[in-house]
């Protein structure tokens, strides 16, 4: 079972989200880290809690600084990338994890081409005024990624901030997480992206009109558009799942593929069923979270023997949700 984190918020100085400087004020004592923070994964949950430990000791305000879009996004646009946590999940498991404040820079062209001191000087310190900087040994800023950990050192004394050096293994640990986490959703390993996540994967989306076919076999599904283009959908196959609609959560199970028994398209379908449910939620907002992947999407011989195979699929699901 992955490790759940029940992580008291900070009640001494009141959140923000910061989308540009201009809506920057000044800050008690900033403590920041720089990052894109991809799944808020255990590893990184790690690092932030530093950077609160930090902020405490300083009675000052932890900031955590992360760019939109991605940087690799403008960097290496040939390079698609499929990310773990949109940006406002991403904000919301930030502050969960005890930090005051988040930062969102607007990563552009001109941003992209600061010199490395420019960055530090007219970014860090004229925006920012930290009093301290939580930073991997390995963090590369500024055009042509020529700034890193030594020369924010050598600008302590004049930026007023100190460098705490995250050591190299919490670095290793959360580069490796993100992949390994990005590596298990793209095989449907829900289960282990869970341990690494320190919670169950999820997707949101919103309830759009479908064949209807579910509903002819006695199975009706919420065929599901996701919110966000960018967001890794598992491996095609069945799913063990919870769904969050209108606050409430129900059990259910989800099939993502192309539904090889009743179609010859190869459009993707994200379909989920939900147990002991009869609403209309069309349009509705929907969040499903993975539990555990059942097996993989097959074609059936015939609409009997898929029927046959959802009914084994909704006990296969139930036991898997029975411990939750």
């Amino acid at each position: 079972m992955p490790l759940f984190l029940c992580l008291s918020l900070s009640l001494r100085h009141s959140m923000a989200v910061f989308y540009n400087t201009d809506e920057l004020r000044d800050f008690n004592n900033a403590v920041i880290t720089i990052g894109t923070f991809d799944g808020v994964h255990l590893g990184h949950h790690a690092i932030l809690q530093q950077v609160v430990s930090h902020a405490q000791e300083l009675n000052g305000e932890s900031i955590v600084l992360t760019f939109e879009p991605h940087p690799r996004k403008l960097l290496f646009p040939d390079q698609p990338v499929k990310i773990i946590t949109p940006l406002q999940e991403k904000i919301d498991l930030i502050t969960q994890a005890g930090i005051n404040h988040v930062f969102v820079a607007p990563f552009t062209k001109e941003f992209a081409a600061l010199s490395a001191e420019a960055y530090i000087q007219d970014f860090l310190v004229k925006h920012l005024h930290p009093k301290g900087i939580v930073i991997g040994y390995d963090h590369q800023f500024g055009h042509d990624r020529a700034g890193n950990i030594n020369l924010l050192q050598a600008y302590e004394n004049e930026g007023g901030f100190k460098v705490y050096e995250i050591p190299a293994k919490q670095i290793e640990d959360a580069a490796i997480s993100s992949t390994k986490i990005r590596n298990a959703l793209t095989v449907g390993h829900v289960a282990d992206a869970a341990n690494m996540l320190g919670r169950h994967y999820s997707l949101k989306g919103t309830v759009i009109a479908g064949a209807k076919i579910g509903r002819q076999l006695g199975y009706p599904t919420a065929n599901i558009s996701p919110a966000d283009a960018e967001q890794i959908v598992p491996q095609n196959g069945v799913y063990a799942i919870q769904a969050i609609v209108a606050h409430n959560i129900y059990k259910g199970m989800m099939n993502i593929g192309i539904r090889p028994t009743v179609s010859n398209e190869l459009t993707l379908h994200i379909e989920a069923h939900l147990f002991d449910f009869d609403k209309d939620i069309y349009d509705s907002e929907i969040e499903i979270i993975f539990i555990e992947r059942l097996r993989d999407e097959q074609r059936f011989p015939s609409l009997d023997a898929l029927k046959e195979q959802l009914g084994q699929d909704a006990i296969n699901a139930k036991g898997a949700l029975a411990i939750l």
